[in-house]
């Protein structure tokens, strides 16, 4: 393990990281539906969802003339768009409200509060999403996340992998890119973060995306930590 002794604070990725995003819009938009009388493939809607995700940040990233379009917009757009392809009949605007704001729903994964508790003794423990500072900061009241404070792409008007979401998280802590740490279950995110000088963490989320799992069931760059959960990353750093 590297030297870690520099490192003053802890920032996270949220989606899949942090919380179980599928297994939670699956089970809300299910018993939803129940209680609405309206019937869809909501299992194929939530994982088409996310297929745009990426995509959808990209159009903000190329179009930069357009301005910065935050994340529960793009998930709107992106809604909007499966409803239609999914032919859902009968939903009014307040359905399409509670449907995007879903994301803000999500509960967390079995070891993520006592593992961040653990961690928030020792360090600053952040977020460090995409999503935006209302839906972050209102998953922390439903999921029970205990944040020293929000940070967001929303902040700095970059989706990571762009540097300025890892550099500006640094800034606004007081803090040189050596002394912050990213956790994430994604290796690219880590490698991005890596390459802005921050020290990173991985671990692994092999069921996020369910049957359609394709990567980052393993560690694949040289990380500071490698760990099977948030004990296991309070462990190695001493909480």
């Amino acid at each position: 393990m590297s030297d870690l002794s520099a490192v003053k604070a802890l920032v996270f990725d949220v989606f899949g990281t942090v919380v179980d995003w599928r297994t939670s819009l699956i089970t809300d938009f299910m018993w939803w539906g129940k209680q609405r009388g309206i019937s869809a493939d909501w299992t194929a809607l939530v994982d088409g969802w996310r297929g745009m995700y990426m995509a959808s940040m990209d159009d903000v990233r190329k179009h930069p003339e357009r301005g910065y379009v935050m994340l529960d917009d793009l998930h709107r757009r992106s809604l909007e768009q499966l409803v239609e392809k999914f032919a859902i009949k009968g939903l009014t605007e307040a359905d399409l409200d509670y449907l995007t704001k879903g994301w803000h729903r999500l509960h967390p994964w079995p070891d993520s509060v006592a593992g961040l508790t653990r961690l928030k003794s020792k360090f600053v423990i952040s977020p460090l999403s995409n999503g935006n500072v209302a839906l972050l900061t209102n998953m922390a009241k439903f999921a029970g996340l205990p944040w020293d404070l929000i940070l967001s792409a929303e902040l700095f008007e970059h989706y990571k992998p762009d540097p300025e979401t890892y550099l500006g998280a640094a800034r606004l802590l007081c803090l040189k890119p050596e002394e912050v740490m990213m956790v994430a279950a994604h290796n690219g995110d880590l490698a991005a973060a890596q390459k802005n000088g921050l020290k990173t963490a991985f671990v692994a989320r092999p069921t996020e995306y369910g049957p359609l799992q394709k990567v980052d069931f393993e560690a694949t760059g040289n990380w500071d930590i490698v760990a099977k959960d948030f004990g296991g990353i309070a462990d190695k750093l001493g909480c």
